[in-house]
């Protein structure tokens, strides 16, 4: 049912250009709020009453065959149900009814169109039904297209250069390091990559890369930001966590010896950059030693993975 359900997703205009893990998890969120088991003749609407996150958590294991555990219900609300409710076809009982947002009994749905289309799936009337639900609902994909692009994050590089970063939640992050961070500790480092959720390459200085013989771009463990401090000799790998990416020991490792490999002429400095302490302290044990982290409401400050060189600073 995995399969069939992404197939009805892209069908109606939600997009599903994402990791096959994400998409699995939506699909089966979505399964289990409409309680699915065997096949979508099973789908209830949210007429038939909600369901609340921790008990999607239990029908996804016992029924769909995943291990999720009882304390991920935020990560089904945030995650896995957020694409479906803002297209309409999962609808939140807070929408419905006046709750509190941290109301235990605050729970999904689906809409009943989207439970009778499921319904007709597989049956002669199915494209019937089909056109009549695409033509009652806007496509998701082309209104998240209008969205993004009102939503765009304009940024300032330190050479005054202007970029748009597209919509997304750990935008703002980028551009407080481009614009907050890098001022305050990049000795007058220039910006020579950004990559973005839409344009891995939405800002490249090729040239200067190839200059400090840095190595290919097409490499997967790429952090948001590099930098360059020619002051310094300092090449800044940053990475603005959202929920995840952070530097951890295994990927430090991949990215100093693909330098090493390269021939780098510049001296790398890993960075962290993190929303806030609240955040920065769940992810802290997994931090890499011999990084650095930046938290952006606190702006001033560092936090140095590091050991005895710091010391000196005391003498």
């Amino acid at each position: 049912m995995v399969f069939d359900i992404l197939d009805v997703f892209q069908s109606i205009g939600i997009p599903v250009e994402n990791t096959d893990r994400k998409l699995e998890r939506m699909a089966k969120a979505c399964l289990a709020v409409g309680k699915m088991k065997k096949d979508f003749s099973e789908a209830c609407s949210f007429e038939d009453g909600f369901t609340r996150t921790r008990d999607i958590i239990v029908f996804e294991n016992e029924h769909l065959g995943e291990n999720i555990s009882s304390g991920s219900y935020d990560d089904i609300r945030r995650q896995d149900l957020k694409l479906l409710v803002e297209a309409g076809i999962v609808v939140n009982s807070s929408s419905t009814e006046e709750q509190a947002t941290n109301n235990p009994s605050r729970g999904y749905g689906l809409s009943k169109s989207f439970a009778n289309l499921l319904h007709s799936f597989s049956s002669p009337q199915w494209n019937i039904f089909l056109n009549g639900f695409i033509k009652e609902t806007k496509s998701l994909k082309e209104e998240l297209e209008k969205r993004r692009d009102l939503q765009k994050v304009l940024v300032t590089l330190p050479n005054g250069k202007e970029i748009d970063l597209s919509y997304g939640e750990h935008n703002d992050l980028q551009k407080a390091i481009i614009e907050v961070f890098l001022p305050l500790f990049g000795f007058g480092a220039e910006v020579l990559y950004v990559g973005d959720t839409k344009d891995k390459f939405l800002h490249l200085e090729e040239a200067e890369l190839k200059r400090i013989k840095f190595f290919t771009l097409a490499h997967e463990e790429l952090p948001d930001v590099i930098a360059y401090s020619q002051e310094k000799n300092l090449l800044y790998l940053i990475e603005a966590y959202h929920s995840t990416g952070e530097w951890n020991e295994i990927r430090v490792r991949k990215v100093k010896r693909k330098l090493q490999e390269s021939g780098c002429t510049a001296n790398a400095v890993f960075f962290t950059a993190f929303e806030n302490k609240n955040t920065f302290r769940q992810k802290a044990k997994d931090i890499a030693w011999e990084t650095e982290v930046w938290i952006a409401d606190s702006p001033e400050h560092l936090v140095h993975f590091n050991g005895y060189k710091f010391l000196e600073l005391h003498k």
